[in-house]
């Protein structure tokens, strides 16, 4: 009897945490990026350039841009994706043409670092709700299937396309204005959908890797796990070598300079690399600050 209740409570809260994504989406726009004529990447950049050029309205624009990438996701993602895309990017187009927001600078950087943090939260929120509000990301999977490209690289030549017409029409200092504004944008969705914790593998390979282990798991409390290797391979001493553990554990981005303090302080000589995990669950993971 329960979980029908928490699944409503899912949905209104995945409903507020996009109408609040859409809303920031068109303060960007309205307050920022386009009285300013400045743009973005993907297919808010290329609504903005035809905006620009031609004059069309838009909140229109945006709509009608967004609807073959919308038909997309029906077939790369799922339906259900794809009409709440469509709700989420008829939303924006009617804050863009029924909700008044002031112009809030003309500076230049203010408004190529702004536009891009408001901007950035907005779609951030709105992929955390579980739609988009820029269908570029379906474009590169569909792109993907037929091709040898990454999505990263398929994403990045579609914004060097729109940022070479920006600088061709509008002239250079717009389009490298709009550069830093996706940039800012970017890193701002990384954020807001990764959060503040984002988890980070550690791999350590030391010595005295018992005491570590011991600390990792009292100390920090972290869960551990052990692959057996080898050490030395040296090229003065190739033939020296000796069995080793080597740790593996996940910490949120905030406790890595903890973890690598106190291995430095058991061995100095400690070799520690970490890397970004997207997604983790199960486990001894502590819950990040956004789940609480």
């Amino acid at each position: 009897m329960t979980q029908p209740g928490l699944k409503i409570e899912e949905v209104i809260k995945d409903v507020v945490t996009v109408i609040i994504g859409i809303l920031f989406c068109g303060f960007a726009l309205k307050g920022f990026l386009v009285p300013n004529s400045f743009f973005d990447g993907g297919v808010t950049g290329i609504s903005l350039l035809l905006h620009e050029l031609y004059h069309f309205n838009i909140a229109f624009v945006i709509i009608i841009a967004n609807i073959p990438f919308v038909i997309m996701g029906m077939f790369q993602v799922n339906k259900s994706f794809a009409l709440k895309t469509l709700a989420c990017v008829i939303g924006l187009g009617l804050c863009l043409q029924f909700v008044h927001y002031p112009v809030i600078t003309s500076d230049k950087l203010l408004v190529s670092i702004f536009g891009g943090v408001f901007m950035g939260l907005g779609v951030g929120l709105s992929i955390r709700g579980g739609c988009a509000l820029d269908g570029i990301e379906i474009l590169a999977l569909y792109t993907l299937k037929r091709s040898s490209f990454t999505i990263s690289e398929i994403i990045l030549g579609i914004n060097i396309i729109i940022f070479l017409v920006a600088a061709v029409e509008l002239g250079l200092p717009t389009a490298l204005y709009s550069i830093l504004t996706y940039y800012t944008a970017s890193r701002t969705i990384t954020f807001v959908i990764d959060g503040l914790e984002e988890y980070t593998a550690v791999n350590i390979i030391s010595g005295q890797s018992e005491i570590i282990k011991e600390k990792l798991v009292m100390e920090l409390g972290r869960g551990i796990t052990i692959y057996k290797g080898e050490r030395g391979f040296m090229k003065e001493s190739f033939d020296v070598h000796q069995p080793v553990d080597i740790i593996f554990t996940v910490v949120t981005r905030l406790e890595v300079r903890r973890l690598k303090n106190l291995v430095h302080r058991i061995d100095p000589k400690a070799f520690v690399f970490t890397n970004s995990i997207k997604e983790a669950a199960g486990g001894v993971l502590k819950k990040k600050v956004r789940d609480h």
